[in-house]
């Protein structure tokens, strides 16, 4: 396969671009951002054209887990049509979006909404590949902020290095997009950031002191909800579910996150 030439409206972009869960510049409705470690492209909407992201860098736009054999060459495309853009699955992984739905490649091309779509590939042994997508809106602007000025910052909270990684680890179903996200238990996050074989020991009282400490912060600072006085008994998950909640309506926390636990 080889890739058409750009054309007008087309523009690489660099693999330093910011997350595009940091949202894009005001953009031609509909125009279509495609980003992955290795950089990607954005491309005005215009009838059939295509973004293509595999592992195989010279015949496609974005690529995606280049030294990964378990990635697709032509792994998957999203294209434009009928006023819509469409991902197809094009490769053998399937392809794992938001709200846990998957897209095998005998499925039928499924639309892409306006707004940031984070796409999972799974690769050899415990690597997953992120492609973000972002659709500018109808009126080319970002979505507008949530109104409840209380708790959301304009700005991301300031997190310690291993705030930072404790908190993405206890995240990571959030991070992945799981329908009925659960904050993972203090062991269950011990065990998992032991596992990365790093230079640092945790333990789950480790953890829940860590994670204690940034709720308090936090409540201090005026987000609600991270007490046992606020949310009652039984607390249950209540309070990291806020946090977590809280850390990623201010974007402290952002889907590409999850991939430093495989990076590690």
């Amino acid at each position: 396969m080889t890739v058409v030439p750009q054309t007008e409206g087309t523009e690489p972009l660099s693999a330093n671009h910011a997350s595009l869960a940091f949202g894009v510049p005001t953009s031609e409705p509909g125009m279509i951002y495609a980003l992955s470690v290795s950089g990607g492209i954005r491309l005005t909407a215009r009838e059939q054209r295509s973004v293509v992201f595999g592992r195989n860098r010279p015949d496609v736009h974005v690529c995606l887990g280049e030294d990964d054999l378990r990635i697709s060459r032509n792994q998957g495309s999203v294209t434009f049509r009928d006023g819509q853009w469409w991902l197809a699955n094009t490769g053998h992984r399937a392809l794992e979006l938001p709200r846990s739905m998957t897209l095998f490649p005998e499925d039928e091309p499924f639309p892409v909404e306006e707004g940031y779509t984070p796409v999972f590939v799974n690769g050899t042994a415990r690597r997953r590949h992120l492609l973000e997508l972002y659709v500018a809106g109808a009126d080319g602007q970002l979505p507008r902020p949530a109104p409840d000025a209380a708790t959301l910052r304009d700005k991301p909270w300031k997190l310690r290095a291993d705030e930072r990684l404790a908190l993405i680890s206890l995240a990571q179903k959030y991070l992945l997009h799981d329908v009925h996200p659960q904050p993972c238990t203090w062991l269950q996050t011990a065990t998992d950031l032991n596992a990365l074989q790093t230079d640092e020991s945790w333990g789950a009282k480790r953890v829940e002191r860590l994670i204690s400490g940034v709720r308090r912060r936090l409540s201090r600072a005026g987000v609600a909800g991270l007490t046992r006085e606020e949310v009652g008994e039984p607390v249950g998950n209540a309070l990291n579910h806020n946090l977590i909640t809280e850390l990623l309506r201010t974007r402290t926390l952002v889907p590409p996150d999850v991939l430093l636990l495989d990076e590690l």
